[in-house]
């Protein structure tokens, strides 16, 4: 990434009260506040993290968004994957450069373009979404934030378990209703050691999710977390949680295809305590 502003760069600018804008610079294009306005062409040139003025002498700092900048602000049809889930999907699924990546579920876009980041251009997303919606404003976004269509990027409109198992994945990322009905459809095109990882946002849907995987008896016991992020506000010595905090957005539950006809040795557990009633010489108080 270059670190002067060019045209066609987006800009992000924060004024005094940390209000964020963003444009697109064009040439001989200017944007207009309550007090003044930005020439373009003046910001062009300009290194990031400079302070730019309008004609008024209103001032703002001015950056390249960063991915969740331009995620958390661009159009939306279906509910994002907000950036701290996307970041753990990609580092819990190890979704690294060169890998081929099954996704159902492209909603607005977001997670797609943290994939297809992480892929990097020798790796490939192919990508699956039911609603044409869906479908039209995740296009529109990634091919934005890309400034033109990925080549290593393909989306067809319609079910995932419709797809062939002619090509293989190393990866499958579900963000759908009932990810379970694709357990099958994963074992038959997975590689052995791949990684399949389900986005889901109740707690039925994950007992649903991690019951199908048991069952599957294809893939090593899942692992299932959530993330709950809390940012701080920091005056001087009035060191505190802020108020309001990103709370439950969603589960993620993941596990590795075994390979063909092996059977994942069963995990051997010490039951909670009362986790199948009480013994006969004990009674409730």
């Amino acid at each position: 990434m270059r670190p002067e502003f060019n045209y066609g760069d987006r800009v992000q600018l924060t004024d005094a009260k940390g209000k964020l804008h963003t444009i697109t610079l064009k040439e001989g294009g200017e944007w207009h506040t309550h007090k003044g306005w930005l020439i373009h062409d003046q910001i062009v040139g300009a290194p990031q993290g400079s302070v730019v003025e309008t004609t008024a002498g209103l001032k703002f700092l001015a950056f390249k968004p960063l991915l969740g900048d331009y995620v958390l602000s661009m159009p939306r049809g279906a509910t994002i994957v907000y950036p701290k889930d996307a970041a753990l999907i990609v580092g819990f699924a190890d979704i690294a450069p060169g890998l081929r990546v099954l996704e159902a579920g492209v909603g607005s876009g977001a997670l797609t373009i943290s994939l297809l980041r992480a892929v990097g251009p020798t790796g490939a997303v192919d990508s699956y979404e039911r609603r044409a919606e869906f479908a039209e404003i995740a296009t529109k976004n990634i091919h934005n934030y890309f400034n033109g269509a990925p080549e290593n990027w393909t989306l067809t409109l319609g079910s995932v378990q419709d797809k062939s198992s002619e090509v293989k994945y190393d990866r499958i990322v579900l963000d759908m209703l009932a990810p379970w009905e694709c357990v099958e459809l994963a074992d038959s095109v997975l590689h052995p050691g791949g990684v399949l990882l389900a986005y889901v946002a109740t707690t039925t849907q994950l007992s649903a999710m991690a019951e199908a995987i048991k069952e599957s008896g294809r893939f090593t016991e899942p692992e299932s977390s959530e993330s709950l992020v809390r940012q701080w506000h920091h005056e001087g010595l009035a060191v505190r949680p802020v108020h309001r905090m990103i709370g439950h957005t969603g589960f993620l539950i993941q596990a590795r295809h075994l390979a063909p006809g092996v059977t994942a040795p069963l995990r051997r557990r010490r039951p909670s305590k009362g986790a199948y009633g009480l013994p006969e010489d004990e009674s409730v108080i």
